[in-house]
């Protein structure tokens, strides 16, 4: 399991949880009152969760086989505008990787994250700073296809550099893939090959700087979490797929999280590794968590708002 707080929501709080409950880095160790262990089992090594009929990665990702956590970050681009003050402009992030200063930002925002999983001994997955990194966000902020594939083979050099100097830390590398439209309402729509075709430039580059998955984070509808998927099954990465919920524990798009689950699913011939739930507290959809459900052990993270409120408040 693996989780954080605030990601990504522009009005969240952004500091990182530990998934299995055990507390917010700088407020101490202790029970939350939104307990999400008795949900989210993890996932034994000799048991695979997904369809016996249908292909599947290898469980060969450490956080699905740990006994302990793995923590990720916990609102990258929310820090770094409302907390440090930085104008991210579409709120993009990975532009900063091409000045010293730049660097230097991520960095001070990456290091008390891995120490705080050095200091509980749990693993870390450690997350590109590319959710705007894609063609559309890219071209908008000056950025053709050859810098923008550039820029990503480059975000999985820096996150693995900075990672490097924890040995001490069980790291994943983590390519992240954003939306192409916006994260928390559903505009214009693709299909799934549309949206493979769209994301595959990620895909590629990340694969081939080294990177150990790709995770598809805020995803607000079912088909281009199908084409991201797709997109990695292309690279030979595993992927995991973080859904955005509203205060019903729906996607934006209305479906709820068992349908959009099944859906990705059935229609990707290498399914995700796993999949998340972001940007929503958990009151806002562990009800919609049976654990009798055959498709909860599907949820392996959680990268939850320690805000109660809509996106939209």
């Amino acid at each position: 399991m693996l989780g954080s707080a605030g990601h990504r929501d522009r009005g969240a709080d952004p500091v990182g949880a530990f998934a299995d409950g055990r507390g917010t880095p700088g407020a101490g160790v202790g029970p939350r009152p939104h307990d999400v262990r008795p949900i989210l089992t993890p996932i034994r090594a000799d048991v695979d969760t997904r369809r016996p009929d249908r292909k599947t990665h290898a469980v060969t990702l450490p956080q699905l086989t740990s006994p302990r956590p793995f923590l990720t970050d916990g609102g990258l681009e929310t820090t770094l505008v409302f907390i440090d003050g930085i104008d991210l402009p579409d709120f993009a992030a990975f532009p900063l990787l091409d000045t010293d200063d730049g660097r230097a930002a991520l960095r001070r925002y990456y290091r008390p994250y891995l120490d705080q999983a050095e200091e509980h001994g749990v693993g870390f997955v450690i997350d590109t700073p590319t959710w705007r990194a894609s063609l559309d966000w890219g071209a908008r902020l000056g950025f053709d296809p050859i810098r923008l594939a550039a820029i990503n083979r480059r975000s999985v050099e820096f996150v693995t550099a900075l990672a490097d100097e924890r040995p001490n830390v069980q790291r994943i590398v983590n390519g992240v893939i954003g939306p192409r439209g916006d994260g928390y309402v559903v505009g214009a729509t693709m299909s799934a090959s549309e949206a493979a075709a769209y994301h595959g430039l990620q895909a590629r580059a990340f694969a081939e700087a080294g990177a150990e998955m790709l995770s598809a984070i805020t995803m607000t509808y079912a088909e281009e979490a199908i084409g991201i998927a797709r997109a990695a099954g292309s690279v030979s990465l595993p992927v995991a797929v973080s859904l955005t919920v509203e205060t019903d524990g729906r996607l934006p798009s209305g479906q709820t999280l068992d349908d959009a689950i099944a859906q990705i699913d059935a229609a990707t011939s290498t399914p995700p590794a796993y999949y998340m739930v972001n940007c929503a507290h958990p009151t806002h959809f562990l009800d919609r968590l049976d654990p009798t459900a055959a498709w909860v052990v599907r949820i392996h993270g959680v990268r939850a708002n320690a805000s109660t409120m809509s996106h939209a408040e």
